[in-house]
């Protein structure tokens, strides 16, 4: 049964019986924008995205590849509002994850043609990541996985994720993969 219960008062009494199924993912993100339209400029015109539904003024989905959405952008409870405290809890960043080092690299260009800022340039060992902020301050991550057979690991095996700066000129060399430092 169900219970009403403030979020904040939410503690777990047990553990479950194991992991998930594998195959589990994220589906998609809804985000409250304060401006629809410069959001859409900015998902859709600069990094890319197709706009795949436009449901009146307050709310549109944008994916790739025909997918329903990756994205959903809405004003409903946030029209002309401003950015979220940056230390008050919530969402960190999205990740948007590109399958490749040359589409990682398109996505650079494309936010650097578009004069947005970029945050940071970070290779993690398990993926190289380009940090960026939407229109009304949201974090993105964008990035690309390296092979699973080149993530480091620990003499036992335990992945072992780093957070080096990776020169941004490094990653617009190419294809090829940038060692951190």
């Amino acid at each position: 049964m169900l219970q009403d219960v403030h979020p904040a008062g939410i503690e777990p009494t047990a553990q479950t019986a194991g992991p998930i199924h594998p195959a589990t993912r994220i589906g998609h993100v809804h985000l409250k924008v304060s401006d629809l339209d410069r959001s859409l400029r900015f998902y859709c015109g600069v990094l890319g995205f197709e706009m795949t539904q436009r449901f009146d003024a307050r709310t549109a989905f944008v994916s790739t590849g025909g997918y329903h959405h990756l994205i959903g952008l809405n004003t409903r409870d946030s029209l002309g509002g401003s950015a979220p405290d940056p230390t008050s809890t919530g969402l960190y960043h999205i990740a948007i994850l590109y399958p490749t080092r040359a589409t990682l690299v398109d996505a650079l260009r494309r936010l650097m043609n578009a004069n947005v800022p970029v945050d940071r340039v970070i290779h993690h060992g398990v993926s190289e990541a380009v940090y960026v902020r939407d229109p009304d301050g949201i974090a993105l991550e964008l990035c690309w996985d390296l092979p699973r057979d080149q993530w480091p690991r620990t003499a036992n095996g335990d992945l072992n994720a780093t957070a080096e700066p990776l020169n941004p000129s490094e990653l617009l060399k190419g294809d090829s993969v940038a060692a951190p430092g």
